[in-house]
């Protein structure tokens, strides 16, 4: 039988979506990071961390340990998987929060190494055992899935937009594009990159981008296999996105009251994950925020018979709460098998 104890988890990649799912787990009474690996050194990223954080002074480095009020988590400055000694920690999960490190190959690195299961923190390049995106396919989960993915927060607002949407609508087909705040991968001056439009300056420009979503459509939600379409524009903004979708509803014509009406009521299918406001809000006001989709009543248009032009907001703290969540589902699928 499992103890009932935190669950243990390491994380690779101590970025801003690492140091969110440290920030989480420590406000937790449940989770607990045993370890970090990152190519940083302990000093720098600790910084960083108590930087960022509003809680940045609960969190002391101790030569290479990371404290605070709940757990201790030894800082490895490692940059592969296939170097890490997970084996030493005893872990139920590693999250890998690189964004590096998305084929099969890596992954069955961390497990060869001790990880009990791996979750990436975006889509896989090729085949993960599951794609998980919670309030959507959570009972989809089995006792034998290792190599799991979280999607990304994009794919987990536009997902839980289509979950809620299709209890009462038929969906033709979707198109959306994501208003993306500037990424890590992107320079802030033009700098030779992988190709010619991400080569420019992010913080000077609007970039157009493609997103995978659509690739992964078929692992989490099959109705929609071939019926999404989505594209990401980069734009000089920090932090906070925004999810453009306009849907095409088959059948009867739908009126903006009824279409919102249905969201309105439909966010009580996903507490503390999807939530709607009638505010005039713009992309600072979702800073802060755990939710994966905060709905835009005001930006709800029709076009034609059939056609919804639908808004929603998400920061990458939502998706790291999510994290969190797919690693709570797993703990809770192994307690009900030892039970």
């Amino acid at each position: 039988m499992i103890e009932q104890r935190p669950t243990r988890i390491g994380i690779m990649g101590f970025g801003r979506i690492g140091r969110q799912v440290y920030e989480l787990a420590s406000r937790s009474d449940d989770i607990e990071v045993v370890a970090v690996a990152d190519i940083g050194k302990p000093g720098i990223l600790h910084y960083l961390l108590t930087a960022e954080s509003p809680a940045g002074s609960q969190y002391t480095l101790e030569g290479n340990f990371l404290l605070n009020r709940r757990f201790t988590t030894r800082m490895m400055q490692i940059d592969s998987p296939r170097e890490i000694p997970w084996d030493l920690f005893d872990l139920d999960m590693v999250v890998d929060c690189t964004g590096r490190f998305r084929d099969r190959e890596s992954m069955q690195a961390h497990l060869d190494n001790g990880a009990g299961r791996v979750l990436m923190r975006t889509l896989p390049l090729d085949e993960a055992d599951r794609i998980v995106v919670p309030g959507v396919n959570s009972e989809l989960i089995h006792k034998d899935d290792r190599i799991l993915s979280a999607g990304s927060a994009t794919t987990n607002a536009l997902c839980l937009l289509l979950s809620t949407v299709e209890k009462h609508y038929d969906i033709e087909c979707v198109s959306m594009t994501t208003i993306h705040c500037y990424t890590s991968d992107q320079s802030l001056q033009d700098y030779a990159g992988r190709d010619y439009r991400r080569s420019r300056s992010a913080a000077e420009n609007i970039i157009p981008n493609t997103h995978e979503a659509e690739r992964c459509m078929a692992a989490i939600m099959p109705a929609y296999s071939g019926k999404v379409m989505t594209a990401t524009l980069n734009v000089p903004v920090h932090a906070g996105c925004m999810i453009d979708t306009n849907l095409v509803i088959a059948g009867a014509e739908v009126s903006v009251d009824e279409f919102n009406e249905v969201i309105r009521k439909g966010v009580a299918d996903y507490p503390g994950i999807m939530d709607v406001t009638d505010d005039p809000v713009v992309s600072t006001d979702i800073l802060g925020s755990t939710l994966s989709l905060l709905f835009d009543i005001q930006g709800t248009e029709k076009a034609g018979k059939h056609i919804i032009k639908a808004l929603g907001w998400y920061e990458n703290l939502g998706h790291a709460a999510r994290l969190l969540d797919v690693v709570r589902l797993y703990r809770a699928l192994d307690m009900k098998e030892a039970a």
